[in-house]
């Protein structure tokens, strides 16, 4: 059971192992998983024992992080440009988006604090969370390697990004073709239909096409501008049908 302030229990060896049964995961060095969740704050006031707190995992977490979400998304999207892999991946890593994998996980009750920490409510703190989280995937990468963290994160990361969850960081583009990939339905084809007005003052005219069938149409100051009007209106027909 969670509770609240300083009523809840720091992670013990019992939670630590219920903990490990609720992923499936068991950790062959629990010293390890320990570490992930070791606050420096817990660290100052035990000096007295071997404790090492959780920044260096963060650092290594931070970075295999990036690895898997990059491969993941890169394969995902085929067709997305290296700029929208980036906003994309930016907005999964974030850490208002690693707070909610805590939370969803409940990693705030496991977190070893000091009392100081605890009482100002080190607990729900946010940039706290998003280090736990990475540290934990640091951990679980140095103790049960890459493939095991790919694991955690298809359970985890990867169904959020396959339900769309950051799609609202994407150009209508991007979005498009996800909504597409998703179902399955086929191609997407962007034509320029008509090309208007003086050579200062060009306006383009676009549609967007799903296996022949027209989605949207979109005029621009560009073909970009065009295509991604075109993608809106497509995204605004598709949408109700979900």
């Amino acid at each position: 059971m969670r509770r609240n302030g300083t009523n809840r229990r720091q992670g013990t060896e019992h939670s630590f192992k219920e903990f490990q049964e609720k992923l499936g995961i068991q950790f062959r060095d629990e010293k390890l998983l320990k570490q992930a969740f070791t606050h420096s704050s817990y660290v100052n006031e035990h000096r007295r024992k071997p404790y090492e707190d959780n920044e260096r995992l963060e650092f290594l977490g931070d970075a295999v992080l990036e690895l898997t979400i990059s491969n993941f998304l890169f394969k995902k999207y085929p067709l997305m440009s290296e700029g929208e892999l980036t906003k994309l991946r930016a907005a999964i890593v974030c850490e208002p988006s690693l707070v909610f994998f805590a939370n969803s996980l409940c990693f705030g009750d496991l977190v070893l604090l000091g009392k100081g920490e605890e009482l100002t409510g080190g607990r729900e703190r946010p940039a706290l969370l998003a280090d736990v989280f990475e540290a934990f995937i640091g951990a679980l990468y140095l103790d049960l390697g890459l493939d095991i963290v790919v694991q955690f994160l298809q359970k985890t990361v990867f169904p959020k990004i396959d339900e769309g969850a950051f799609s609202h960081v994407m150009d209508y583009k991007s979005q498009l073709q996800e909504l597409v990939q998703r179902d399955g339905t086929g191609l997407l084809e962007y034509r320029i239909l008509q090309e208007k007005g003086p050579a200062h003052n060009r306006e383009f005219v676009s549609t967007v096409t799903l296996n022949g069938e027209t989605l949207g149409s979109g005029t621009g100051k560009s073909k970009k501008e065009a295509e991604q009007n075109a993608a809106q209106q497509a995204l605004i027909a598709i949408k109700p049908r979900d």
